[in-house]
């Protein structure tokens, strides 16, 4: 079925109408900037849905092909087909002038994009459409989204999975349905952008090499170096700078970029040094010793306390699983804070003072949370239009209060709408009318009559909803896959005027990174172990995707926040909305919104950490004033405004 056949009701199709490339790769692994592409499909519609070209191709790798249980492309089948470089003008031609749109894009566009430039070629490409991130907007009841659950709920026959051109064949089924469902919930579709990536700095720096001990401190005068001090260096030396930093590493020592309150030492030969480093390191009182003093020491190095001796440590305490799928989520399993003190954050600049009776995300709970009853909303999704800043915020903070969870945008699983002062003049409100979705005032929510909705889900289970503050347990990874990949997903407004950067820290037991490239954001969407990476998704919704086996024993805690662009502050934009769950088309587990925040321009969403022997995950909408540079050297990251 083609756009041009949609129900005659749907809003103008022409917002709805591109030429478009649909892309799918199957790859030798999951690093684009390691694995290699094996086969690709480019399908291509025009604006009206109708199919206007083809192509696909097996390729020759030149290396391994990696998990052929999932893909089926053997070396042996592989043998004779051409290399990317042979075929990539032609797949250019095919992309020249198209937005292209694959499931979970970013991860065909990287692949492309590394392609491209190992073939010495632009890849031509300035905009793409990801249909996991459309389908996440639009919420169809289906368990997951992955793209045969999709293709199953839009009547799209599927032939034979990890088939790059059935793949590509089916997408544009999915597609065609999912662009109509836009149309109906007269939704902004998600383009992004996409930049060059043929420049160097699109290939991330090798992995640093991380540390295996705890940080002892710092060296006392006269002292000996201790395994898993925090080093740096600045200014001019003897020995070559790598070299210095290949002996400290070597000996066990945590060479570093930057200085923080947590450093060790400082090395310099010039004691009089202006650096940013030596400024620093004078600030915060760091020991400093020149390169002759360093050498002496590393001569004997004591033992340290590693890592791994430590990082199953804590306390045993009754866990709080998220809920699986397919589960009832019944308020009465509603995760609680936990009881032991959590690790304080960073000393950062005008923290946004608790309103009256509310608890900061950063501090001790203390007690345990009273068990909630099951609530007259439990299992619906209620939108909120209009009203002032504080009146919205208690509106939402009400829905949760009675068991359901608070949207921030219109989709199909938006089962009520409450429209508060000035909400009749959201220009979602003609579009709701004509879904003939339930709208209430502000005084249903007192005692709320439910009936049901026409964008109910069906049954499906819903997300977990979370309070600020509430933490649960991960299931525990059971190997490495894209499914051991812990996302969570931020997403805000359609109507946001401002920029929203969401970025990614991950610390060690001080609370500050390793090295800076453990700082994760839109110019470095990757840390160079790819165990964090940033997933641009749209204009208001990014992911930060975790894989939990490979975070070395030295991270204790990814921190995931999110920081206006200019002078806006959160207050202006409204509630942030997180859903968290395994693998990126996997069904969002937990939920919670984040909507408490006024004059605030930088805010932290989530913390994933290690918590004995397995993960949490604490929903924790703690704003404060200052921007992302201040929140970025607070955790220990070498940045200049």
């Amino acid at each position: 079925m083609s756009l041009a056949s949609a129900a005659p009701d749907l809003p103008d199709l022409r917002d709805y109408a591109f030429e478009w490339a649909l892309v799918d790769v199957e790859t030798s692994g999951l690093v684009p900037r390691r694995d290699r592409v094996l086969s690709v499909a480019v399908v291509t519609l025009g604006p009206d849905g109708e199919q206007t070209g083809e192509f696909s191709t097996l390729l020759n790798p030149g290396c391994d092909p990696g998990p052929v249980h999932v893909h089926g492309l053997t070396a042996e089948r592989l043998r004779g087909a051409p290399a990317f470089d042979q075929v990539a003008e032609r797949i250019g031609a095919l992309l020249e002038g198209r937005v292209l749109v694959a499931h979970n894009a970013q991860f065909d566009y990287d692949f492309l994009a590394h392609e491209f430039a190992r073939a010495r070629l632009r890849l031509p490409v300035t905009r793409r459409l990801c249909t996991l991130a459309l389908n996440r907007r639009v919420d169809p009841p289906t368990d997951d989204l992955r793209l045969g659950t999709l293709a199953a709920h839009y009547g799209v026959p599927q032939l034979k999975a990890h088939d790059a051109l059935d793949d590509t064949r089916v997408l544009a089924g999915v597609l065609r349905a999912s662009l109509r469902q836009a149309a109906r919930l007269d939704l902004p579709l998600p383009l992004v952008a996409c930049p060059p990536r043929q420049d160097p700095q699109f290939t991330p720096k090798p992995p640093k090499t991380p540390c295996a001990f705890r940080n002892p401190g710092r060296l006392a005068p006269g002292g000996s170096l201790v395994q898993g001090m925090k080093v740096a260096v600045t200014g001019e030396t003897r020995t070559a700078r790598a070299d210095l930093v290949l002996r400290g590493v070597a000996a066990g020592l945590n060479m570093m970029g930057s200085v923080s309150r947590h450093t060790s030492v400082l090395v310099t030969n010039d004691t009089a040094a202006d650096s940013a480093k030596a400024r620093r390191a004078r600030a915060e009182g760091v020991p400093v010793i020149d390169e002759s003093a360093l050498l002496r020491l590393l001569g004997d190095v004591r033992p340290g306390t590693s890592h791994e001796g430590t990082a199953l440590a804590g306390p045993a305490q009754a866990p709080h699983p998220v809920p699986t799928p397919g589960a009832e989520s019944a308020p009465e399993a509603v995760p609680v804070p936990e009881s032991a003190p959590s690790p304080a954050l960073p000393a950062l600049p005008t923290p946004r003072t608790p309103e009256p009776g509310e608890a900061a995300a950063g501090a001790n709970p203390g007690t345990k949370r009273a068990a909630k009853p099951r609530g007259p909303l439990s299992g619906r999704r209620v939108l909120v239009l209009g009203g002032t800043h504080p009146e919205a915020v208690a509106a939402r903070t009400r829905v949760v209060e009675l068991g359901g969870a608070a949207a921030i945008n219109l989709s199909a699983g938006v089962t009520d709408v409450v429209v508060l002062d000035g909400g009749h003049t959201d220009r979602r409100l003609a579009r709701i009318t004509a879904l003939l979705l339930p709208v209430h005032d502000a005084a249903w929510l007192v005692a709320p009559v439910v009936t049901e909705a026409s964008g109910a889900d069906g049954g499906r289970a819903a997300a977990h909803v979370l309070p600020r503050g509430g933490v649960v347990d991960l299931p525990l990874p059971k190997g490495r896959g894209p499914a051991d990949r812990w996302t969570v997903t931020a997403s805000w407004a359609q109507q946001t005027a401002c920029e929203i950067d969401v970025v990614a820290f991950v610390l060690d037991e001080d609370e500050q990174v390793s090295f800076d490239e453990d700082f994760v954001f839109y110019g470095a969407p990757e840390n160079p172990g790819g165990t964090v990476r940033l997933l641009g998704d749209g204009p208001t919704e990014q992911t930060v995707s975790v894989d939990l086996t490979t975070l070395p024993p030295s991270a204790r805690k990814v921190v995931v926040a999110a920081a206006i662009d200019g002078s806006p502050a959160f207050g202006d934009v409204g509630a942030l909305h997180i859903v968290s769950g395994p693998g990126t088309s996997a069904a969002a587990l937990v939920q919670a919104t984040l909507d408490a925040a006024t004059t605030e321009r930088t805010m932290l969403l989530a913390e994933i950490y290690r918590r004995g022997e397995s993960w949490r995950l604490r929903a924790v909408g703690q704003g404060y004033d200052h921007g992302l540079g201040a929140l970025a050297r607070g955790y220990g990251v070498d940045v200049t405004d």
